[in-house]
């Protein structure tokens, strides 16, 4: 992948990660008069189809082209140029690193002529799909901020960074793990998602679905390559749904939830690798020794919000663990023994 050619990503992992103030996506059912009348205008944006001028003075980075006999511009960018129609891009195969974003397109199709295509930006069209026919060397495609409900469509055998952020999805659907073999990063914020289940893809590394609606942790077992979880802004409760197929997760922020005991975090005892856990903005972050028992139930975890856990706080941690396991033990022989003294009864 050429790294000054792909979009840039924002560093995975970290909680100093500002997990941005997520604009409203568009497609809510209550709106007010001024936004449903700024659609309606939108919808009669005059047609304004992309001409050669406009890609003559867009063209950039002069490469060989595939057969090496010729040479070709491969970038082209035509960014807020308020265009309507790229029809005219099918005959410009040669393309590779394509920027359309800000401008007023629903239909992206005629991207599918350009087999050569790298990366893609088609962020804040009208769009209402991200589908194009399988693009063989595509490896970064972003798709935030348009009016797209559906998943289904992605079928890039070389794809590695997909963006749906801040769109009207529901739901997580036609993922297909057999095609999306080398997808690693998966942004899917701000949208109206309410589990996150239907993302079932064993080799995805970093999974980013703060502010949607979400209730339910469901179906993350089969993601059993996933690094980093985030999970920022949403409706969930408890932490169930966090398996031990999740071998390798070690960050998860649930900054901005609604978990309010202590007690859900020993749910993540299973999870041999997790370092890094973010519970801020949660009740459960107001309990008296919240640090504290965070970390008695989970020993290994190294940061806990925005702190590391001192030698203090883990000797005194883990002195708390082995008291209340002495005392769980001498309770439960104390019952096994006054169990055994009973007197049988007679029938």
């Amino acid at each position: 992948m050429a790294d000054e050619e792909s979009f840039e990503e924002e560093e995975t992992g970290g909680e100093e990660q500002d997990e941005e103030d997520e604009a409203e996506p568009p497609g809510d059912e209550e709106q007010d008069p001024e936004h449903v009348e700024g659609e309606e205008e939108e919808e009669k944006v005059p047609p304004n189809p992309l001409t050669e001028d406009i890609i003559a003075e867009s063209l950039s980075l002069l490469c060989k082209t595939g057969d090496g006999l010729s040479h070709a511009y491969v970038r082209l960018d035509i960014h807020e140029r308020g265009v309507t129609d790229i029809s005219i891009l099918k005959s410009f195969i040669h393309l590779r690193y394509v920027d359309v974003s800000k401008n007023a397109l629903k239909d992206i199709s005629p991207l599918s002529a350009l087999t050569h295509m790298l990366t893609l930006k088609a962020d804040e069209n009208l769009l209402t799909s991200p589908h194009l026919e399988e693009m063989p060397f595509l490896q970064v495609a972003s798709f935030s901020h348009n009016r797209i409900n559906t998943t289904e469509g992605i079928n890039h055998p070389m794809l590695e960074h997909l963006i749906l952020s801040n769109n009207i999805i529901t739901q997580v659907t036609g993922l297909d793990a057999m095609k999306l073999t080398r997808l690693h990063t998966l942004e899917l914020r701000g949208n109206k998602l309410e589990s996150t289940d239907g993302i079932y893809l064993p080799n995805i590394k970093n999974l980013f679905l703060g502010a949607n609606v979400i209730k339910r942790v469901e179906g993350l077992g089969r993601c059993t390559g996933l690094t980093t979880l985030h999970l920022r802004d949403n409706q969930l409760e408890n932490l169930d749904g966090f398996t031990e197929d999740l071998k390798e997760l070690q960050y998860i922020n649930l900054r901005g939830n609604l978990v309010t005991s202590v007690k859900e975090a020993a749910k993540l005892k299973g999870l041999p690798f997790l370092r890094a856990l973010v519970l801020s903005e949660n009740p459960v972050a107001e309990e008296d020794d919240y640090r504290l028992e965070v970390l008695i139930a989970l020993r290994s975890l190294e940061r806990l919000d925005k702190d590391e856990f001192t030698d203090e706080e883990r000797t005194e941690a883990e002195e708390i663990f082995e008291t209340r396991k002495a005392e769980a033990e001498a309770a439960e022989a104390n019952e096994d023994g006054a169990n055994s003294d009973e007197e049988p009864i007679e029938g």
